[in-house]
């Protein structure tokens, strides 16, 4: 049997479209969490090429992350994968409604999940010290993938998706799809202007985009009691 790789992805256009939302959506969180970076990369407004390096790999660690949680869940569920397809689903929107939650700052209950995410950073993070000041392309590249590994809510509850990706592959095209969702914002506050970066974090528009997620997270809660229904 030929594998067609375009129909393959044309039957997960919208997992991907639905995480390219939420990174666009928490965007304005990410500026806060890896805001720290951009004085890592020399100055207030680093060189495009540092950036667009430490942005590269960002997205390359999202990428792998998805790889490995859709890997591990089909590997440790086996055969019975497909039948927990539709819990795994309730729980990825449930994941996007409490990160709706979050950014709005109405409930941080996410903040635990980062807290257990330290048994990760704290062995990453004297990579990064050890690396030192990411001053050329291929340091810039290194240090984004491993601040990729920074215990962040959002990223986790779009991991949550990448768990119902069916394959290592669609997992990490699903995590590299909210990393891009997030790029325009990431790229704007590091480089363009800062001024944005600041209306980004804004109460009003984090409520605003926190309720778009919640909204999102319900849908996808409700599409999946729809075809259970129809089942």
């Amino acid at each position: 049997m030929n594998f067609d790789f375009v129909s393959y992805i044309s039957l997960h256009i919208s997992l991907l479209g639905s995480l390219f939302i939420v990174g666009l959506m928490g965007s304005g969180h990410c500026i806060g969490m890896c805001g720290g970076i951009v004085a890592a990369l020399g100055s207030n407004r680093p060189s495009l090429q540092l950036l667009v390096g430490y942005n590269l790999g960002r997205l390359l660690s999202y990428s792998i992350a998805g790889a490995m949680a859709a890997g591990l869940v089909m590997g440790v569920a086996g055969e019975r994968y497909q039948q927990l397809i539709p819990l795994l689903r309730t729980v990825a929107g449930t994941m996007i409604v409490l990160m709706g939650l979050y950014i709005a700052g109405w409930w941080r209950v996410l903040t635990r999940l980062e807290q257990a995410g330290q048994l990760v950073w704290c062995r990453i993070q004297p990579l990064l010290v050890r690396l030192g000041k990411p001053d050329t392309a291929t340091k810039a590249i290194a240090a984004g993938m491993l601040w990729g590994w920074l215990p962040c809510g959002l990223v986790y509850s779009a991991l949550g998706q990448a768990l119902v990706s069916h394959s290592p592959v669609i997992g990490a095209l699903s995590m590299l799809a909210f990393g891009l969702g997030t790029l325009p914002a990431m790229l704007a506050g590091g480089w363009f202007s800062a001024r944005l970066a600041r209306w980004l974090q804004s109460i009003a528009l984090r409520r605003l985009m926190g309720l778009c997620l919640v909204a999102l997270g319900l849908f996808m809660i409700w599409q999946v009691q729809q075809i259970g229904h129809q089942h």
